[in-house]
């Protein structure tokens, strides 16, 4: 949607994929410092800052129109999601722990992200008839006034750690601390390692609509296939903190899930082949196995997260998840690489099910280590 508003302002494809470009190191740059600066200072001020930088973005790209205010605007919202980003997870685990109820922070974060997720899809469809009432100009007002709710709900948020515990700290002892930890805590090490090749491997998400578009179904059919793959999300993390012991065993269904449904989806491949030639609901049958796939990928990354919570000390909580998410990023970016280099030699059920191998390298490693 966002490529479609700056195309109708007369950007070029060059440009569009410029800003693109500018969102993406905006959070590379800002992912780590961040997460010290949530260590330093005030976790639930961080959380009310970055709606606002978010809004303040959207508001450029709504009143001002053009390439200086968008690239502008990625700036604030890149620094808003990296301000969020590792913050949010810190400060809900030591509230969780300060009430003794740290074993249920999975379970928590899972379904904040399913809610997320639901209320996402809701504004996707609420997005045809605001825009058709009043164009970008009311898309635009309506962003930004989600984005002051969401201020308003961060300051809302309780934070127990005063300021004799943290707050203030030099960003160079809190660095500091965060890298002797990892070094240094048994087991601190690999969880940030599973939390990032989980997070980053989930990436290719984003080709999910292309893929739906492989599959020759009406384009009006299309979104609805989609649809199918973020409602598997938002069940994942609704069931996130339950069985994670099996989280093994699991991932390796899920890639198995992952390596026959994108296939099936499409059409290519021995087996997809045969399913997509023997029924017409070949593409509903593969995107359901993916959906159920990328369930399993959500509530593994949940799994993850709280492993990695548990092991961590809350001086260096944000600055070592936001680490994580910095190492997300990277496997991300790797993914795309490889998305887009594999893109010429085979299709994209082929390239899907290829992206199942991490989860099973990942599923052999945590199976092992039980």
């Amino acid at each position: 949607m966002y490529a479609l508003l700056f195309a109708g302002t007369g950007l070029s494809t060059a440009q569009i994929a410029s800003l693109f470009v500018i969102w993406s190191v905006t959070g590379f740059v800002l992912e780590v410092p961040s997460g010290m600066w949530a260590d330093a200072f005030s976790r639930r001020w961080l959380l009310t800052i970055a709606p606002l930088l978010s809004g303040a973005g959207f508001a450029l790209w709504t009143f001002a129109p053009a390439y200086p205010a968008f690239a502008a605007g990625f700036v604030l919202w890149g620094a808003g999601s990296a301000l969020r980003s590792g913050t949010f997870q810190a400060l809900a685990y030591e509230e969780l722990d300060r009430l003794g109820a740290a074993a249920s922070y999975a379970r928590v974060i899972g379904r904040a992200e399913a809610v997320a997720t639901g209320a996402q899809l809701l504004a996707t469809l609420l997005a045809a008839p605001v825009l058709a009432a009043g164009g970008n100009t009311a898309a635009g007002v309506a962003s930004v006034a989600v984005c002051l709710v969401g201020a308003a709900v961060g300051w809302s948020l309780p934070e127990s750690r005063g300021a004799g515990e943290r707050e203030g700290a030099g960003f160079a002892a809190v660095l500091r601390e965060g890298v002797a930890e990892v070094r240094a805590t048994p087991g601190v090490r690999g969880s940030l390692l599973l939390v990032a090749v989980l997070m980053g491997a989930t990436a290719l998400d984003e080709f999910v609509p292309l893929l739906a578009e492989a599959t020759g179904a009406a384009p009006s059919v299309v979104p609805l296939l989609v649809l199918v793959v973020t409602a598997g999300f938002a069940v994942g993390g609704w069931l996130a903190g339950r069985g994670t012991r099996w989280a093994g065993p699991a991932l390796m269904g899920g890639a198995g899930l992952l390596a026959v449904g994108a296939p099936v989806a499409v059409g290519e491949g021995w087996w997809g082949g045969t399913v997509a030639a023997g029924t017409e609901a070949a593409p509903w049958i593969g995107m359901v196995l993916i959906a159920a796939a990328f369930g399993v990928f959500q509530w593994a990354i949940t799994a993850a997260d709280a492993r990695l919570q548990a092991r961590i000390a809350d001086r260096s909580r944000a600055t070592i998840t936001s680490m994580a998410g910095f190492g997300a990023e990277v496997v991300g970016v790797l993914a795309f690489a490889a998305y887009g280099l594999g893109s010429g030699l085979a299709g994209p059920g082929t390239l899907f099910a290829l992206a199942a191998v991490p989860y099973a390298v990942v599923a052999v490693v945590l199976w092992r280590g039980r």
